[in-house]
């Protein structure tokens, strides 16, 4: 058996999509995913990539894959690199696939100078969290993951999503530099 990884490329957003469906059935909540071709493209494979994937083969089949960002701690004044996805295709399992992914996102985390590499796994995956363990990861138990989704992420931003005018650093509202433009005629 031959085990490539390699960065995936936007011709690759159907199989990555794929993957994602795979992985949510597995984690119960396939009724959570909304995410298109047409969303990964962007996201992924856009002018300010959101994250990355790598992709695990098999003797050339499809048998895995890891999705990651780049998240910054304020402790160290570095950025560290966040797996969000690790899914290892069932007829793939057992083979080390998933170590090799690992061991690549950590490779990539010392040469991009990241001060950690950290995930979240659900609680009842006992058989990730022993294999998490046997690497070395720890359990941060002093932390919570918290989170706000849909209707109570509006409420928050006190407007219907899309209603909200978004600020860049150092933008000011449009109304503001309307006021102040002495440029117009």
């Amino acid at each position: 058996m031959i085990t490539t990884i390699r960065p995936a490329a936007e011709a690759d957003a159907a199989t990555i999509l794929g993957l994602i469906g795979e992985l949510a059935d597995y984690e119960q909540l396939a009724h959570e995913v909304t995410a298109t071709e047409e969303d990964l493209r962007a996201s992924l494979f856009g002018v300010h990539p959101d994250a990355e994937v790598l992709i695990a083969e098999s003797d050339g089949d499809v048998a895995g894959y890891a999705l990651f960002f780049h998240n910054y701690s304020t402790f160290h004044c570095k950025r560290g690199l966040y797996l969000e996805d690790l899914f290892v295709r069932p007829p793939f399992r057992g083979r080390g696939i998933g170590k090799l992914l690992l061991s690549h996102l950590a490779k990539l985390a010392v040469q991009r100078g990241c001060a950690r590499f950290e995930w979240s796994v659900l609680d009842w995956n006992a058989s990730a969290i022993r294999f998490y363990r046997q690497l070395g990861a720890v359990p941060m138990d002093d932390w919570t993951a918290f989170r706000v989704t849909g209707r109570p992420l509006e409420n928050l931003a006190g407007s219907p999503a899309g209603q909200v005018p978004l600020l860049l650093r150092g933008a000011r509202p449009v109304g503001e530099l309307l006021k102040d433009d002495t440029t117009r005629p």
